[in-house]
């Protein structure tokens, strides 16, 4: 001991190490890090595994079923253990991680995935094969973390290395399902569907599949599932389930939307003794269900429901060579009928019906569908009416008469289509196209009934013509009357006149003689009393011959008329000796001569014929 102390450090350091390395290696110390596990091999034993079994469970040669955690461990002596050291298993978040076995039990043939056994997550290996663990893939699923797992049991795909077991990344992700979005899930596991069924019914309990253990205990079926996935994310195992992503079904405002469960519970009919045409279930039932989706979105099972629209709002249907836009009645053409004369003609027609909300799973029940109701129910209901109504009546009462038809069409569809839980608003008759030859005729006869109008009316203006004439002159006439009367009014006043005139100047003769015979009474007065009365008299006497002259003249000229009267004055003048006759006329005797007194006998008549004929004017 003492030529130990006696060597140098450097020497003495050695030794020490080579002896610390000597012991360590003669006690088997191994020493795990935190990250890792150590897999144990044992080189030799008096036992050897059991044929097909990979890891020892009872000290058998070859690798051990336990592993080594982290830290020091004693007793694995080098010549007789291995000790390999691999890293611990990581599961990002986000992603999950699938499991296959290399020992174990044989999966049974109906199934094809390994069943769940306690394992604490297959990081206790000796628990998964005492406890029945099949080799194979795995039903269930490791989710985000770290495991310390046996790498020569199992092997572990994550995201990282799917490829190099023949799978993509997208598969080793969360399963991730959008609000509006609804998940048709096929599994690919679990006990066969029953006959006559076309997808495995509703388990409770597996969290949307996310526990196959649950499923597969509670009886869920291999195939085509009722139940649906809805919004949110899923650790679902892609060997155990596929999902199919599709949209929500939606109803429209103004629609409902009856289901036509091919799946669910065994079909028993609510319909109820009135209803013989079809049949009805409550909702989650096989069938027709009673209770149709209101608008929104709903999330359906496409593959194993159907779901038939059906508006509430009224439906226009056009037996015409128009279509609406629902598309109903693409098929629908103007109905040719045959007339009483036996003409045929075509028809446009306008059906406007309503479907109630709660009428539409009878509806769907009884017909399947909208545009059956349409080509099965009223296309030759309406149609065979309108034949069978034409027959009744000529193309022109047809046409005269179209809206008392239009009227009794409406009443009888009504009550026709009533028993198929459909209600006719409204039976509206639009184009009619009688034969052309007939319309020829027709307006024919009225162009000639218009023509005759014309000609009457022309007739008739003509005699108002001819009687605006008659009476136009017969106003000039009448016009030229008044003025004529006028004429003679205007000369009555003219002779009142000129009468008012001679009475005037007369008055003021008188007026005149009367102040000269004051006149001459003054100068008289004057004179002397001699003349005044010598006056007097002679006045008196000039006026009382003034005064018989007057009324000679007057009343010569009331009876003989102003003309001759004057000529006998003139006459009387001559006589007289106070007209000079000569040389202004000379009158000569002798044979074959007119005598003086023949020529004022003469003149006397025609001054009379003339006066006779003024006094006759006037």
């Amino acid at each position: 001991m003492q030529a130990f102390f006696d060597l140098p450090f450097v020497m003495q350091l050695t030794a020490c190490v080579v002896l610390l390395a000597l012991l360590v290696w003669a006690s088997g110390l191994t020493i795990v890090a935190e990250d890792q596990v150590g897999m144990v091999i044992k080189k030799f034993a008096t036992d050897s595994l059991p044929a097909g079994r990979l890891l020892a469970m009872h000290g058998e040669a070859g690798y051990q079923a336990d592993l080594l955690a982290p830290g020091w461990h004693l007793g694995y002596f080098p010549w007789q253990y291995t000790v390999k050291k691999a890293p611990w298993i990581e599961i990002p978040q986000g992603e999950i991680g699938l499991v296959l076995a290399v020992d174990g039990a044989p999966i049974p043939s109906t199934r094809i995935l390994a069943k769940v056994v306690d394992c604490d997550h297959f990081q206790d290996a000796r628990r998964f094969l005492s406890t029945g663990g099949e080799k194979g893939r795995q039903l269930m699923i490791l989710t985000a973390g770290r495991y310390r797992i046996h790498p020569m049991l199992f092997q572990v795909i994550t995201a990282d290395n799917a490829k190099e077991h023949g799978m993509h990344p997208q598969q080793l992700q969360v399963f991730r399902m959008e609000s509006d979005r609804v998940g048709i899930v096929t599994t690919l596991d679990g006990a066969p569907i029953d006959a006559g069924e076309i997808a495995g019914p509703i388990v409770d309990g597996h969290e949307s599949f996310q526990n196959p253990r649950v499923f597969m205990d509670n009886g869920g079926r291999r195939g085509l599932q009722e139940q649906v996935l809805l919004s949110g994310t899923w650790n679902l195992n892609p060997w155990f389930a596929e999902v199919e992503v599709t949209g929500m079904t939606e109803v429209p405002v103004g629609h409902v939307g009856v289901v036509i469960s091919f799946v669910g519970k065994v079909h028993q009919d609510v319909s109820g003794s009135t209803f013989k045409h079809g049949d009805l279930v409550d909702n989650g039932h096989k069938g027709v269900w009673v209770s149709p989706l209101y608008p929104g979105k709903h999330p359906v099972n496409i593959q194993a429901m159907k779901v038939e629209l059906v508006p509430t709002t009224n439906i226009v249907l056009n037996w015409a060579d128009r279509t609406e836009s629902h598309k109903y009645d693409e098929r629908l053409s103007s109905i040719t009928v045959r007339s009483k004369d036996g003409f045929s003609f075509n028809l446009d027609v306008s059906e406007i019906i309503h479907v109630a909300a709660t009428e539409a799973p009878k509806v769907i029940s009884r017909v399947g569908s909208m545009q059956n109701l349409v080509d099965n129910v009223l296309e030759p209901t309406i149609g065979n009416y309108f034949r069978n109504s034409a027959q009744n009546y000529t193309v022109l009462d047809f046409l005269a008469a179209r809206a008392e038809r239009q009227s009794m069409a409406a009443e009888q569809i009504r009550t026709a289509i009533h028993i198929y839980d459909v209600e006719a608003i409204d039976t509206l008759i639009g184009d009619i196209t009688p034969p052309a030859a007939l319309m020829q005729t027709q307006t024919d006869r009225k162009i000639a009934e218009e023509q005759k109008k014309t000609y009457e009316m022309q007739e008739a203006a003509q005699v108002q013509r001819q009687k605006l004439v008659r009476e136009t002159s017969q106003a000039e006439i009448q016009d030229a009357l008044v003025k004529s009367e006028q004429g003679v009014r205007i000369a009555e006043l003219q002779a009142a006149q000129r009468v008012k005139a001679a009475y005037g100047d007369g008055e003021s003769a008188k007026v005149l003689a009367t102040g000269e015979a004051e006149a001459v009474k003054l100068r008289a007065e004057g004179d002397g009393q001699a003349q005044r009365l010598r006056g007097l008299g002679e006045a008196e006497a000039i006026r009382a011959v003034g005064a018989a002259k007057a009324e000679a003249y007057q009343a010569g000229t009331q009876s003989l008329g102003a003309g001759p009267y004057t000529l006998i004055q003139l006459m009387q003048a001559i006589a007289e000796g106070k007209v000079k006759v000569t040389p202004d006329m000379l009158v000569q005797g002798g044979e074959g001569h007119g005598t003086l007194m023949d020529t004022l006998l003469g003149l006397l008549s025609q001054s009379l014929a003339r006066g006779h004929k003024d006094a006759g004017q006037a």
